[in-house]
């Protein structure tokens, strides 16, 4: 049976946000991480915002 391609949290670093993202896209978590990071710099919530709205809305990866 053909795996669901759904995006979905990762058990990783912080939230897992930028693994699954990855994961979804294909892309490296590298750079995800890298694009948050440089959303910071700018003040903070620019990178935050996204990035706690994409934990919220984004399932947890179900382990098992």
């Amino acid at each position: 049976m053909a795996k669901e391609h759904r995006l979905r949290r990762q058990n990783g670093r912080i939230a897992g946000v930028c693994g699954g993202l990855a994961e979804f896209t294909g892309i490296s978590a590298f750079w995800f991480r890298l694009g948050f990071v440089i959303l910071l710099l700018p003040g903070g919530l620019p990178g935050l915002i996204p990035y706690l709205i994409l934990w919220l809305v984004i399932p947890r990866k179900r382990r098992g």
